[in-house]
């Protein structure tokens, strides 16, 4: 099967299961074995044909279809046409409910809800449509919540107390009894278990089973965020008493089992406040004058084990959470930070890969396998990056790079410039093969010693940065290939290609700055996004139109079934680099090992289960990231009140406009009630605002001036008011 139909897989099967209802509704009286459905869909390949006999037994085993005789399918005969979605609320109170097999989502207004919260899975059924109406359905019944639990403030009554939910899609708030307050105080922020509905009652029942602190105190609102999305501030005591009984010791004994490299030149490069050193690189220069590199990782698999407490913990958060002011990880210290952080001038275990190259980066011999090693010298990015630009620049290399005038020694000099060389030949054929360059600024904080924001900068990935990324990307291809090239349960990292109508709407974004993207095929398509990355790079819409190319690709998750990485351009992929930080590698190592002995390949559902939670768990983590992000910025704004900002418009609703300020990236929202030079109305055509007596028009891109009107570090809101725009 060809790249591009693997790619489809997932769009392939809600075209069948599409194509299954629209046959037998149309004639719902009548069965039909899968063989009438196959020729009525157009179906004759084996693999459509068998995703259509598993499609089927899985709609009738959750009694969506009928099975009136062996091996033939009815329509559901009912009243109504029920179908199973997800509730995706908005802000105004109605929802929509997403449906894998129809085209349409489901609008529900706020009536129809039937207690069903945001993101909860349901049954709803469609209403006989009216006229020119757009579909519209009622929720049947709430089949799963997507949250058990709810941050909020407290409101104490006398024996009683409610809990008003901070998050503005929950539209009702929660009954504490008195005897489940866990001695909360009035207007105390709290984490509240959600528990029965009873069907005479107003809100539903809960338990607070958190008491945060009071609202708008540092330390409360980042262990709020991190409650909001169920991941966890510290460790169980027994977790962290299990992780301190584990020797983690050096044994000459183990060593002997692995391939010793203590005395090959190795080092790590990473940001400067780093504790989790989980890659480090070897370099030696061989006799036939090709190179041998080593890209070792720390081999957690070692020390976490599987049926122990710290595996169990270790899965469950999945993946280590970087907020601005701390890193919540997935290991306790003693191996983070300690035992598995391969840190300068102490042996350790590692999982390498080892690869012989020649001076143009092509790819001799490849060598994957456990070791031991003994880092020579620790990197921060910076100093890396200033022996690579000493080179560009022809300083001599003995010049000190480091505050205490340690200069480092020659060979360690030769091995940076060497790997810089090879990464930039690797990193130019990726592109050349139609990889897309996603070098999206990041926003960093100077923070005091209480966590107060001092200052704002931007992190941009440079030589060294780059020189890392190139090799640990080699690795993590490289493993994938290896295996998936034997066909075995493995783990991948894949990325489908864009969705097409989400790169249309790109296209009619950034065509408002002067851009565009050739839609005519994938080489194209990469070749304009490369173009207008590289474009906007320097310019007022840079992060606007970075963010906006990010979210109109698909989103890369974890699974056992490949179809290859997108974004990266490569048909196998994988993580392997980081296993301090996420599970996933650790699976990978796993693997890799029970390979490399000679082992069966183990069933391939029990990972994909796993693949799953990894990516969901991933996926909390990156929302979480982003709101402490967010809670920062408006910290930082309320120092800012009476200052005047430029921003760029980044985006237009039918309530407002928000605008980014170009020197801090700093986002808040002017209303469009609070315009009062005019009445404005949304024109979503144009993606602005018009004025109705005056014309003036405030449209996505221009630049304005604006003041902070509003910071609330609460609900994480920040509200500008409009200077005027730059003329």
């Amino acid at each position: 099967m060809s790249k591009k139909k693997k790619r489809a897989g997932s769009q392939r099967k809600n075209e069948i299961t599409k194509g299954i209802f629209t046959i037998l509704e149309k004639e719902p009286s009548k069965s039909f074995n899968y063989k009438q459905i196959a020729s009525k869909l157009g179906i004759d390949d084996t693999q459509d044909r068998n995703l259509l006999i598993k499609r089927l037994g899985q709609l009738r085993a959750s009694d969506r279809i009928l099975e009136p005789e062996r091996g033939k399918y009815q329509k559901k005969q009912s009243l109504h046409t029920y179908y199973t979605g997800r509730v995706d609320l908005t802000t105004s109170g109605n929802a929509y409910i997403i449906v894998d097999e129809l085209e349409d989502d489901i609008f529900i207004h706020n009536n129809n809800l039937n207690r069903a919260f945001h993101g909860d899975t349901v049954e709803v059924f469609i209403k006989p449509r009216r006229k020119s109406k757009k579909m519209e359905g009622e929720i049947s019944k709430v089949l799963e919540r997507k949250k058990s639990s709810y941050v909020g403030i407290v409101d104490k009554q006398k024996s009683f107390a409610f809990v008003r939910p901070t998050d503005s899609r929950m539209y009702t708030d929660i009954f504490i009894p008195a005897e489940k307050m866990k001695k909360a105080n009035d207007g105390d922020k709290v984490l509240v278990n959600l528990g029965d509905w009873p069907d005479d009652t107003d809100s539903p029942y809960g338990e607070i089973v958190e008491v945060l602190g009071r609202p708008g105190e540092h330390n409360t609102e980042i262990h709020s965020i991190l409650a909001e999305y169920g991941l966890p501030h510290k460790f169980p005591y027994e977790v962290e008493q299990f992780a301190k009984t584990l020797d983690t010791s050096i044994k000459e004994s183990e060593i002997a089992k692995r391939r010793d490299m203590r005395d090959v030149l190795t080092f790590t490069i990473d940001p400067k406040d780093a504790k989790d050193f989980d890659d480090a690189l070897s370099f030696q220069k061989l006799e036939n004058g090709n190179y041998e590199i080593g890209i070792h990782i720390a081999d957690v698999s070692h020390y976490v084990q599987p049926d122990t407490i710290l595996e169990d913990e270790a899965y469950d958060r999945a993946t280590s959470v970087y907020l601005v002011d701390r890193v919540v990880p997935m290991l306790p210290e003693v191996l983070s930070n300690m035992a598995c952080s391969l840190r300068p001038n102490e042996e350790k275990y590692t999982f390498s890969a080892v690869f012989e190259m020649d001076d143009n980066a092509k790819l001799i011999n490849q060598w994957f396998g456990r070791t031991a090693i003994n880092s020579n010298e620790r990197f921060a990015y910076e100093e890396a990056q200033h022996i690579i630009e000493t080179e560009q620049n022809n300083i001599p290399k003995e010049i000190s790079i480091r505050e205490n005038a340690y200069s480092v020694s020659n060979d360690i000099v030769d091995a940076v410039l060497t790997f810089d060389r090879l990464a930039k030949i690797m990193r130019q054929a990726r592109m050349d093969a139609g990889a897309i360059s996603f070098d999206k600024i990041e926003v960093k904080f100077h923070l005091s010693e209480d966590n107060e924001p001092v200052g704002v900068y931007f992190k941009e990935a440079k030589d060294a940065n780059k020189l890392i990324e190139e090799f640990m990307l080699l690795a993590n291809r490289k493993v994938a290939e290896f295996i998936g090239k034997q066909k075995k349960t493995f783990v991948y990292r894949v990325h489908d290609k864009p969705d097409e109508d989400k790169l249309m709407a790109l296209n009619g974004v950034i065509s408002r700055f002067g851009h565009s993207i050739n839609l005519k095929d994938s080489k194209t398509i990469n070749q304009s996004l490369n173009k207008l990355l590289e474009d906007v790079k320097g310019k007022k819409e840079q992060n606007l139109v970075d963010t906006l190319a990010i979210r109109s690709m698909s989103k890369a998750i974890y699974t056992t079934e490949n179809i290859g990485h997108y974004g990266l351009g490569f048909e196998y992929y994988t993580h392997f680099t980081s296993p301090i930080r996420r599970y996933p590698d650790v699976m990978v190592h796993r693997l890799l090992q029970h390979y490399l002995d000679k082992e069966k390949a183990p069933k391939a559902t029990i990972y994909e289960e796993k693949c799953k939670h990894s990516s969901d768990m991933e996926l909390l983590a990156a929302n979480a990231e982003r709101d402490s992000i967010k809670y920062m910025q408006i910290k930082f704004m309320e120092d800012h009140k009476d200052q005047e900002f430029l921003g760029v418009i980044s985006g237009v609703t039918e309530w407002g406009i928000y605008v980014e300020i170009v020197e801090n990236k700093c986002e808040g929202m002017i209303r469009i009630r609070d315009i009062k030079d005019d009445y404005y109305v949304f024109d979503e055509r144009q993606y602005a605002i018009v004025g109705e007596r005056t014309k003036r028009m405030y449209q996505l891109g221009d630049e304005v001036y604006v003041m902070v009107k509003n910071t609330d570090l609460v609900k994480r809101h920040l509200d500008f008011s409009l200077i005027g725009k730059k003329k």
